[in-house]
């Protein structure tokens, strides 16, 4: 088969195990009263359909903001509001104000999931392909292999199709602004991470990268000259897109501020359930959350947020290129996941996405964090009823990714992409050497335990003391994982040089 049909093949392959996955259960599936996110979307839907645009992010007698209100930026609402005129069409009943609360049925289910399917076929499956398609210095198997990895992650598979959500929107609109800032379309780049930033807020994680990336661009071109004329034409596309996301909301400005409100709620702590970060891990020894008020939490945060992306926003604003985007996009959003406010466990796709980006030039880590990041929401998946789905489709990954990648033959310090971090280190220390066997020991001693830690929360019962053992050891074992990984994506951005091969276009 020629380049083309293996192209297809991996799409086909990805496209039904998603529908695989989806015949699963979901996320509060039988338990009332609020039942889950799938009933939150479903909800969003009714709420649209029934109610003037006013009214959505307003507390009222037919808009209870405690059962699962809105507090998705307009985006989102409007995608709520196009599913729901197609629900309408075929039951009027799954989206009847008050009454539809809770509905299940088996139709309803596969309405639900067909929605998912088709934002991701139509958004994020060939943003994917064609990214694989366009990467530069890869070969044709190269870029089959990275469309299938990507396509096949397991993490965004199980929480799309299987707890439910619709993160491959965002996700996608994300990567089609990667895609537009890869092949200089800057307007249309910036366009589509602000339609990906009005879909979920959560795409803050991206943020940074995206304008301290543009931002260098105009510097390198000039303040006086054209870097002043894209700095204006980048200004005026945010503000209109903005503009139009909002346009039904800026009316009234007390009703913009309430809606802001409701999207960026800091009332409900410094992060719910059980998320492999910084605060989570702290809060098992020091009890963070209850000792500190919401004030100094959200403070801390702020400041450890800051100061851990500071140093690769600096970098790429000073030194812009392609390649230290696409590692600036990982590390921002781990500094996001690791130290922010109000974080929950499903955030760390937002720093999988760009890990995806860089599957081809460094898979052995990157494998490695897909796995952990997958390990790491399965107290959230077993709460679901997902546990054979998870396993199943992470083993699956880890065999397609060690068959096409050659994940255990690509941990040399230049394919690890510390070749520049080791010269310089052995500056010091002449013996410096990124040891190989030691990498492949530990990424095979970290599979085992994520594999009797999965093991053992699925059939062993904890101890009546610790109810919460096995979660709890899931979350910090993913966290020091995360930590680890934090530090190697920064240092490969650090020590990415501007006059070698980052300046080449490697989208």
């Amino acid at each position: 088969m020629n380049d083309y049909q293996w192209m297809a093949v991996a799409v086909l392959v990805g496209l039904t195990v998603r529908w695989t996955v989806s015949l699963n259960s979901y996320s509060g599936a039988g338990k009332p009263p609020m039942f889950g996110d799938y009933e939150a979307q479903r909800h969003w839907q009714e709420i649209t359909w029934n109610l003037p645009v006013k009214q959505w992010y307003v507390n009222g007698s037919d808009n209870d903001l405690q059962y699962w209100g809105l507090d998705y930026p307009p985006l989102t609402a409007y995608h709520s509001l196009l599913c729901a005129s197609v629900a309408e069409l075929m039951d009027p009943a799954w989206v009847a104000l008050h009454t539809s609360r809770g509905y299940e049925s088996a139709r309803h289910k596969l309405f639900m999931r067909a929605t998912v399917f088709v934002a991701d076929l139509v958004i994020y499956v060939p943003a994917v392909v064609l990214y694989c398609c366009c990467l530069k210095e890869a070969s044709s198997r190269k870029k089959i292999a990275s469309a299938f990895c990507i396509l096949l992650y397991p993490g965004l598979l199980l929480i799309d199709y299987g707890h439910f959500q619709y993160n491959s929107v965002s996700l996608g609109l994300t990567l089609w602004g990667v895609l537009g800032l890869a092949h200089d379309r800057d307007l249309l780049g910036a366009l589509a991470f602000c339609l990906a930033l009005n879909y979920k807020q959560m795409e803050l994680y991206h943020s940074l990268p995206f304008f301290c990336f543009l931002l260098g661009k105009c510097l390198k071109k000039g303040l006086k000259g054209k870097g002043l004329l894209l700095f204006l034409k980048l200004g005026l596309t945010v503000a209109a897109a903005f503009a139009l996301c909002w346009l039904p909301f800026l009316s009234d400005v007390e009703h913009a501020v309430h809606v802001l409100r409701r999207l960026f709620p800091v009332d409900r702590g410094l992060f719910e359930d059980k998320v492999a970060n910084v605060w989570c891990s702290l809060n098992v020894l020091l009890k963070v959350k209850s000792r500190l008020s919401p004030h100094t939490q959200l403070l801390f945060s702020f400041t450890c947020t800051f100061l851990s992306l500071l140093p690769a926003c600096i970098k790429l604003t000073l030194q812009p290129s392609l390649r230290g985007f696409k590692y600036a996009l990982v590390s921002c959003a781990l500094s996001f996941f690791l130290f922010s406010f109000q974080v929950h466990e499903k955030s760390i796709l937002l720093a999988s996405l760009p890990v995806c980006l860089v599957v081809n030039e460094v898979p052995f880590v990157s494998v490695w964090f897909l796995l952990v990041s997958t390990f790491s929401m399965l107290p959230l998946l077993l709460k679901d009823g997902l546990a054979m789905a998870a396993v199943v489709t992470t083993l699956g990954f880890l065999v397609a990714c060690s068959a096409l990648l050659a994940l255990f033959d690509k941990v040399s310090e230049e394919e690890l992409q510390l070749a520049a971090f080791s010269g310089c280190v052995r500056r010091w220390l002449p013996a410096f050497k990124v040891p190989a066997e030691t990498l492949r020991s530990w990424f095979l001693s970290s599979a085992l335990a994520m594999g009797l830690l999965t093991v053992s929360s699925i059939a062993l019962a904890p101890p009546p003391t610790l109810p919460d053992l096995f979660s709890v050891l899931v979350c910090f074992v993913s966290f020091l994982h995360f930590l680890l990984f934090w530090i190697y994506f920064n240092v490969i951005l650090i020590w990415d040089h501007a006059d070698g091969r980052s300046q080449k276009k490697v989208s």
